[in-house]
């Protein structure tokens, strides 16, 4: 999948432009469709739901992933989700259209592709385990486990949200 990645990346031809986000700007906001991938470059950005009562995170975004609205991407449907820089962000993005051709091309971009989006259901589903039915200290340590890359680009604040959990919690699962 790495190769993947890096020839996507390494195609300058397929990216249209760059952004440039200050941190709390967003890139999209529920409600907006939007038809692009976005890769990061440099800096973070969180993928979050807006309840009636409370900010809910779903995901991240930091140096090297791929970001996107999956529903507005997929489905041309208003996005359901917040994507907000977290930090002074830099983004390369591709045109839905470009990014589908891109990967038609060839039979192995084609399985390279359906690979990545399997990896990328099975990360779900294993957040959506780990917060149906870990403890905090469990959930905690299995991000851990799957993502340390995360406890060095993202504030605690946002990964206690990501947990479903406030930051005093896991401030104080960290300590003991």
């Amino acid at each position: 999948m790495q190769n993947f990645i890096e020839e996507i990346f390494t195609t300058p031809e397929i990216w249209s432009n760059t952004i440039e986000l200050d941190r709390n700007e967003f890139l999209i906001k529920a409600g907006e469709k939007d038809q692009k991938v976005y890769f990061v470059e440099k800096g973070a950005l969180r993928v979050f739901y807006l309840s009636e009562f409370e900010e809910i995170t779903i995901r991240f975004g930091y140096k090297k992933n791929f970001i996107t609205s999956l529903p507005s991407f997929f489905n041309n449907e208003a996005s359901l989700f917040y994507i907000q820089a977290i930090r002074k962000t830099i983004l390369k993005t591709i045109d839905k259209k470009v990014f589908v051709d891109f990967i038609e091309k060839t039979p192995a971009r084609k399985e390279q592709y359906r690979l990545f989006i399997e990896e990328l259901v099975s990360q779900q589903i294993e957040r959506e385990i780990d917060i149906l039915t870990y403890s905090p200290i469990e959930r905690l340590k299995r991000v851990q486990e799957r993502s340390p890359q995360l406890f060095q680009e993202i504030p605690g604040k946002y990964i206690a949200s990501y947990l479903r959990m406030t930051p005093e919690t896991l401030s104080r699962i960290h300590k003991s």
